[in-house]
């Protein structure tokens, strides 16, 4: 018999990455038409998790605390015959070449040892390289790693949180901006060993923009982190509401938008959920005082998005506005004032037309504060949580959770992991009435110490559930906070069941 085809190998191959084993029976081989009909595909926990995390501050009065966690869990079976292999979680430097270089002394974060404690590292000062991380056995399902930023004091002041992400070739980032006082980088970084070349999109409300670097792309070299100005890619002009796409033309990375405002705050924008008819922007505070919407159609077709609002008890059309026309291909947004009007709350974007579905991605800019007083945070559209998510780097005050219920009831049990420095873990269910946003603020767990991690998970049977975190810690009179959506973590992975290991048939 001959050889598998190499396409048939690279799949047996990454099956076996997760499970350990896999095997595939081939049509018209003895027992294909006979045997019993194939089990159902087996959920098994992943083997191995790759997170990036951008280049925290550039700023000398920063100080910067990034978390890492796993929920515990289980580890994916060993092979037969075989033993586990020790897992690992291991965080290593991502170098900025266009920075000074590494202090000899140069150390990443500390990183989990055991599922169930967050392990947290704070850094004083400027720290212009990124990170890359790979967590594998019992470490792997559920990792994440979290960097909170506080600079006090200069343009760039604000509370800026981001949760690393995963490498992606596809990413898209509303509410970007070049406008005057505003200065928006993309970082991007790069976990392989290849380069990578990344283009990055601008599109405004006309329509896409000429940039610098349309025939060449932005060079990524292997494990380091680029960070590009987005002001510096425009020939001419400034574009106040903008859409940014990052793809691949080669490698893969992860990325994250930084962005601060001259007098206002600053904070990162994670990408949107990937284009969809239907989104949620989960957990608008309750005392926001300035809210703008930021949507864009990737496709052909224009879309008519109907805005409504999800409360404690119930969903609303808000007085501001209650649809927004986004124009293929063009950036539109819409000014929500008074908004939430003293409630926590979600905005839902939904067709107009239920028969006319259109995909679009969408962000908030969230302002609290008045005058001189103030900070901005970001909410892109979020996924449903569909197994589990987790939060690393909640505090004892400040910390609430939103868990939005669009369309059904539904439940979720929540955990509370110990602090980094002691305490009790607990969990609760949560029961969420269809079309309402609840809020969470007694979520610290019994005699906590340090920082802790928060954990979603729906319960099964339920409707679809979104899920935010929002931490504030003022400072100086001034309401710092940032928000961060809570992405599932595909700790667990559907498996078919295969009945023979075609890697060992020979000529």
């Amino acid at each position: 018999m001959k050889r598998p085809s190499t396409s048939l190998i690279a799949v047996v191959t990454a099956l076996a990455a997760v499970t350990g084993f896999a095997a595939m029976t081939a049509p018209g081989e003895p027992g294909a038409a006979s045997a019993a009909p194939a089990p159902q595909a087996a959920r098994l926990p992943v083997e191995r998790t790759s997170l990036l995390c951008p280049a925290p501050s550039t700023s000398d009065v920063a100080e910067t605390l990034t978390t890492s966690y796993t929920p515990p869990g289980t580890a994916a079976p060993a092979a037969a015959g075989t033993t586990a292999p020790k897992p690992t979680a291991v965080l290593g430097i991502a170098k900025n070449p266009d920075a000074p270089a590494l202090k000899k002394d140069a150390k990443a974060p500390g990183t989990v040892t055991a599922p169930g404690k967050p392990v947290a590292t704070e850094t004083d000062g400027a720290v212009t390289h990124g990170l890359t991380g790979t967590a594998t056995g019992t470490l792997a399902p559920g990792w994440t790693v979290q960097h909170t930023t506080l600079v006090p004091a200069g343009a760039a002041r604000g509370l800026l949180g981001v949760t690393c992400s995963a490498p992606d070739t596809d990413l898209w980032f509303p509410a970007a901006s070049t406008a005057k006082g505003r200065t928006d980088y993309i970082h991007l970084t790069n976990p392989d060993d290849g380069a990578a070349v990344a283009d990055i999109e601008l599109y405004g409300p006309e329509g896409e923009l000429k940039t610098t670097i349309a025939q060449t792309g932005v060079d990524v070299p292997p494990r380091s982190t680029v960070p590009v100005r987005l002001d510096t890619l425009l020939t001419e002009g400034t574009q106040e509401n903008l859409t940014a796409h990052v793809s691949t033309r080669a490698g893969r990375v992860g990325a994250a938008l930084g962005s601060a405002t001259d007098g206002v705050g600053s904070d990162w924008l994670s990408a949107s959920a990937d284009p969809a008819a239907r989104l949620v922007l989960p957990g608008i505070p309750a005392d926001a005082t300035g809210v703008r919407l930021v949507a864009f159609a990737p496709g052909d077709s224009d879309a008519d998005l109907k805005i409504q609002l999800a409360t404690a008890n119930g969903t609303i059309v808000p007085a501001a506005a209650e649809s927004l026309h986004v124009k293929a291909g063009m950036t539109a947004f819409v000014d929500l004032p008074d908004l939430t009007r003293g409630a926590a709350s979600s905005l839902l974007l939904t067709p107009t037309d239920p028969k006319k579905p259109v995909p679009v991605v969408a962000a908030l800019k969230v302002v609290r504060g008045k005058g001189s007083d103030t900070e901005m945070a970001f909410i892109p559209a979020a996924a449903p949580v569909t197994g589990r998510a987790t939060v690393a780097d909640n505090r004892v005050k400040g910390t609430a959770l939103a868990l939005t219920a669009p369309e059904a009831a539904a439940q979720v049990k929540v955990t509370v992991s110990a602090g980094t420095e002691g305490g009790t873990p607990a969990t609760r269910t949560v029961s969420l009435k269809a079309g309402t946003t609840t809020v969470l603020t007694d979520l610290a767990p019994k005699d906590a110490k340090g920082s802790y991690a928060l954990t979603v998970e729906p319960v099964a049977g339920g409707g679809p559930v979104y899920a935010s975190r929002t931490l504030a810690l003022p400072e100086d009179g001034i309401p710092m906070f940032t928000v961060q959506t809570l992405v599932d973590d595909r700790g667990t992975v559907q498996v078919p069941t295969a009945r023979r290991d075609l890697t060992v048939l020979d000529d």
